[in-house]
């Protein structure tokens, strides 16, 4: 047999099983067995303007079974569309930080954005990564684990180090080829 709950249990049971009645479905959430409702103010338009920025940059265009949003598009103009894209990016960044995302995961919505922009840059190449790479809503996703506290640092330090690793790795090989192509020559 099971034990009987104390009242805190019995409460916190209670609390698992309804949510308040103003909520919609929509805007409820289960974290941790808690249900996670509405938000007021500042925080539920922050919120509402991060969800918006990736949803409008990289998923608002239904194509088949594929979705797409403007970032791609725009992309498509050169020199203009990868700045605008980077712009508009930056401002999901600054609201997460704002909101107290923790420096790595911020570091990390960086280094997601620059791999959109500078992969994104080169013709035709870039343009088809565009398509595939959504830093807005892979940013999103950091910013929602952050702020349900289901981020570690760790990972994101993890994924900045080789990150580092492969950008030296980048710059090192035209170095070698150098010194090969001198050593060749004379």
């Amino acid at each position: 047999m099971g034990a009987i709950p104390t009242r805190d249990q019995a409460a916190a049971i209670s609390k698992m099983r309804k949510a308040p009645i103003d909520w919609r479905a929509s805007e409820v959430e289960i974290v941790d067995g808690s249900y996670v409702g509405p938000q007021a103010g500042e925080a539920a338009q922050r919120d509402q303007m991060i969800e918006m920025i990736a949803w409008l940059m990289d998923r608002s265009i239904p194509i088949g079974g594929y979705r797409i949003g403007l970032d791609p598009i725009i992309g498509l103009i050169p020199g203009f569309g990868d700045v605008f894209g980077t712009l508009v990016s930056a401002v999901l960044i600054v609201q997460a930080q704002r909101a107290g995302v923790p420096k790595a995961t911020v570091l990390r919505m960086m280094a997601n954005v620059a791999i959109d922009t500078m992969l994104g840059a080169i013709p035709f190449v870039g343009d088809a990564f565009d398509f595939a790479w959504k830093a807005n809503s892979k940013n999103l996703e950091l910013y929602r684990a952050s702020m349900q506290g289901r981020r570690e640092n760790a990972r994101d330090y993890g994924f900045l180090a080789l990150l580092m690793v492969g950008l030296l790795i980048l710059l090192s090989l035209p170095i070698a080829l150098g010194i090969w192509a001198f050593h060749a020559l004379f």
